[in-house]
Protein backbone atom coordinates (compact mmCIF):
# COMPACT_ATOMS: atom_id res chain seq x y z
CA UNK A 1 0.00 0.00 0.00
CA UNK A 2 1.12 3.58 -0.76
CA UNK A 3 1.64 6.15 1.63
CA UNK A 4 -1.23 8.59 0.63
CA UNK A 5 -3.25 5.04 0.84
CA UNK A 6 -2.15 3.71 3.97
CA UNK A 7 -2.95 7.58 5.50
CA UNK A 8 -6.62 7.83 3.77
CA UNK A 9 -7.22 4.17 5.54
CA UNK A 10 -5.54 5.42 9.14
CA UNK A 11 -7.89 8.16 8.81
CA UNK A 12 -11.27 6.48 8.01
CA UNK A 13 -10.38 4.00 10.71
CA UNK A 14 -9.33 6.72 13.18
CA UNK A 15 -12.81 8.86 12.32
CA UNK A 16 -14.91 5.71 12.60
CA UNK A 17 -13.47 5.40 15.99
CA UNK A 18 -12.66 8.79 17.61
CA UNK A 19 -14.64 11.19 14.77
CA UNK A 20 -13.30 14.15 13.51
CA UNK A 21 -11.76 16.02 16.29
CA UNK A 22 -10.34 12.82 18.44
CA UNK A 23 -8.40 12.56 15.18
CA UNK A 24 -5.24 14.25 15.10
CA UNK A 25 -2.73 14.53 12.30
CA UNK A 26 -0.03 12.42 14.86
CA UNK A 27 -2.54 9.85 15.48
CA UNK A 28 -2.90 9.48 11.47
CA UNK A 29 0.87 9.64 11.12
CA UNK A 30 1.32 7.00 13.50
CA UNK A 31 -1.09 4.61 12.90
CA UNK A 32 0.17 5.04 8.74
CA UNK A 33 3.48 4.48 9.66
CA UNK A 34 4.37 7.61 7.99
CA UNK A 35 6.00 10.82 8.87
CA UNK A 36 4.65 14.60 8.78
CA UNK A 37 6.32 15.54 5.76
CA UNK A 38 4.91 12.47 3.63
CA UNK A 39 0.99 13.56 4.97
CA UNK A 40 1.62 17.19 4.06
CA UNK A 41 3.57 15.97 0.74
CA UNK A 42 0.05 14.34 -0.11
CA UNK A 43 -2.84 15.72 1.23
CA UNK A 44 -2.97 19.78 1.86
CA UNK A 45 -3.49 19.11 5.91
CA UNK A 46 -6.51 17.19 8.02
CA UNK A 47 -9.11 18.64 6.53
CA UNK A 48 -8.06 17.46 3.03
CA UNK A 49 -6.90 14.24 4.17
CA UNK A 50 -10.61 13.70 5.99
CA UNK A 51 -12.61 14.55 2.82
CA UNK A 52 -10.77 12.05 0.92
CA UNK A 53 -11.24 9.39 3.84
CA UNK A 54 -14.88 10.51 3.79
CA UNK A 55 -15.06 10.45 0.37
CA UNK A 56 -13.64 7.08 0.05
CA UNK A 57 -15.69 5.27 2.97
CA UNK A 58 -19.27 6.90 1.81
CA UNK A 59 -18.15 5.60 -2.28
CA UNK A 60 -17.51 1.88 -0.14
CA UNK A 61 -21.30 1.95 1.76
CA UNK A 62 -23.13 3.14 -1.53
CA UNK A 63 -21.09 0.08 -3.30
CA UNK A 64 -22.04 -2.28 -0.86
CA UNK A 65 -25.66 -1.19 -0.58
CA UNK A 66 -25.48 -1.27 -4.41
CA UNK A 67 -24.30 -4.89 -4.24
CA UNK A 68 -27.68 -5.80 -2.30
CA UNK A 69 -30.19 -3.17 -3.89
CA UNK A 70 -29.24 -4.01 -7.77
CA UNK A 71 -28.82 -8.38 -6.90
CA UNK A 72 -31.25 -10.64 -7.84
CA UNK A 73 -34.86 -11.39 -6.74
CA UNK A 74 -37.87 -9.11 -6.27
CA UNK A 75 -37.53 -5.87 -4.70
CA UNK A 76 -38.62 -7.65 -1.08
CA UNK A 77 -35.42 -9.78 -1.31
CA UNK A 78 -33.13 -7.22 -2.47
CA UNK A 79 -34.19 -4.95 0.61
CA UNK A 80 -34.25 -8.02 2.97
CA UNK A 81 -30.45 -8.62 1.21
CA UNK A 82 -29.75 -4.80 2.40
CA UNK A 83 -30.76 -5.44 5.87
CA UNK A 84 -29.07 -8.66 6.84
CA UNK A 85 -26.13 -8.01 5.16
CA UNK A 86 -22.83 -8.22 7.14
CA UNK A 87 -22.09 -5.83 9.05
CA UNK A 88 -19.99 -4.76 12.35
CA UNK A 89 -23.05 -3.69 14.26
CA UNK A 90 -21.14 -2.67 17.50
CA UNK A 91 -18.88 -0.50 15.80
CA UNK A 92 -21.87 1.36 13.92
CA UNK A 93 -22.00 3.11 10.80
CA UNK A 94 -19.15 4.56 9.62
CA UNK A 95 -21.04 7.38 7.51
CA UNK A 96 -23.84 7.48 10.28
CA UNK A 97 -21.32 7.98 13.14
CA UNK A 98 -20.02 11.43 11.16
CA UNK A 99 -23.81 12.98 11.42
CA UNK A 100 -23.05 12.58 14.91
CA UNK A 101 -20.12 15.00 15.16
CA UNK A 102 -20.35 18.36 15.33
CA UNK A 103 -17.04 19.32 13.62
CA UNK A 104 -18.57 17.50 10.49
CA UNK A 105 -21.30 18.58 10.41
CA UNK A 106 -20.56 22.08 10.63
CA UNK A 107 -18.35 22.14 8.25
CA UNK A 108 -20.10 22.38 4.50
CA UNK A 109 -17.46 20.43 2.31
CA UNK A 110 -16.84 17.42 5.29
CA UNK A 111 -20.83 16.94 5.16
CA UNK A 112 -20.96 16.54 1.44
CA UNK A 113 -20.51 13.25 1.17
CA UNK A 114 -22.39 12.51 4.44
CA UNK A 115 -25.48 13.89 2.98
CA UNK A 116 -25.07 12.37 -0.83
CA UNK A 117 -25.00 9.12 1.03
CA UNK A 118 -27.56 8.98 2.82
CA UNK A 119 -29.78 10.62 0.03
CA UNK A 120 -28.68 8.24 -2.23
CA UNK A 121 -29.45 5.41 -0.27
CA UNK A 122 -33.44 6.66 0.38
CA UNK A 123 -33.11 6.97 -3.11
CA UNK A 124 -31.95 3.79 -4.46
CA UNK A 125 -33.82 2.32 -1.81
CA UNK A 126 -37.30 4.15 -2.56
CA UNK A 127 -36.53 3.09 -6.63
CA UNK A 128 -36.47 -0.58 -5.30
CA UNK A 129 -40.06 -0.68 -3.23
CA UNK A 130 -41.51 1.35 -6.71
CA UNK A 131 -40.63 -1.36 -8.34
CA UNK A 132 -42.06 -3.94 -5.88
CA UNK A 133 -44.74 -1.81 -6.29
CA UNK A 134 -45.23 -1.52 -9.81
CA UNK A 135 -44.72 -5.19 -10.24
CA UNK A 136 -47.44 -6.03 -7.74
CA UNK A 137 -45.27 -7.27 -5.09
CA UNK A 138 -46.27 -4.84 -2.72
CA UNK A 139 -50.35 -3.61 -2.26
CA UNK A 140 -50.53 -0.58 -4.38
CA UNK A 141 -50.67 1.84 -1.05
CA UNK A 142 -47.12 1.53 -0.28
CA UNK A 143 -45.73 5.07 -0.52
CA UNK A 144 -41.80 4.05 -1.47
CA UNK A 145 -40.32 7.76 -0.16
CA UNK A 146 -41.50 6.98 3.87
CA UNK A 147 -41.33 3.45 3.09
CA UNK A 148 -37.34 3.83 2.21
CA UNK A 149 -36.54 6.47 4.82
CA UNK A 150 -37.80 4.44 7.46
CA UNK A 151 -35.39 1.50 6.08
CA UNK A 152 -32.63 4.17 6.96
CA UNK A 153 -33.94 5.32 10.22
CA UNK A 154 -34.01 1.84 11.12
CA UNK A 155 -30.26 0.30 10.38
CA UNK A 156 -29.30 3.67 11.65
CA UNK A 157 -31.09 3.87 14.73
CA UNK A 158 -30.31 0.16 14.96
CA UNK A 159 -26.84 0.89 15.21
CA UNK A 160 -27.24 2.90 18.05
CA UNK A 161 -29.39 0.80 20.46
CA UNK A 162 -26.76 -1.74 19.41
CA UNK A 163 -23.99 -0.01 20.80
CA UNK A 164 -26.26 1.12 23.93
CA UNK A 165 -26.67 -1.97 24.66
CA UNK A 166 -23.01 -3.62 23.93
CA UNK A 167 -24.84 -6.19 21.96
CA UNK A 168 -26.24 -6.78 18.34
CA UNK A 169 -29.24 -8.26 19.42
CA UNK A 170 -31.36 -4.53 19.41
CA UNK A 171 -30.15 -4.42 15.97
CA UNK A 172 -31.43 -7.88 15.00
CA UNK A 173 -34.78 -7.15 16.71
CA UNK A 174 -35.21 -3.66 14.99
CA UNK A 175 -34.33 -5.26 11.47
CA UNK A 176 -36.70 -8.17 12.19
CA UNK A 177 -39.18 -6.04 12.69
CA UNK A 178 -38.79 -3.65 9.83
CA UNK A 179 -38.77 -7.13 7.66
CA UNK A 180 -41.88 -7.95 9.24
CA UNK A 181 -43.84 -4.90 8.35
CA UNK A 182 -42.35 -4.98 4.54
CA UNK A 183 -43.59 -8.74 4.35
CA UNK A 184 -47.05 -7.57 5.97
CA UNK A 185 -47.66 -4.90 2.73
CA UNK A 186 -46.87 -7.62 0.27
CA UNK A 187 -49.51 -8.46 -2.28
CA UNK A 188 -51.16 -11.06 -1.66
CA UNK A 189 -49.93 -14.13 -4.30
Amino acid sequence: MTTPERLIESTRELLWERGYVGTSPKAIQQRAGAGQGSMYHHFSGKPDLALTAIRRTAEELRGVAAACLDGPGGAYDRVRAYLLRERDVLRGCPIGRLTMDPDVMADPELRQPVDETLDWLRGRLAEVLAEGRERGEFTAGLTPEPIAATVVATVQGGYVLARAAGSAAPFDSAVEGLLTLLAAIRAPV
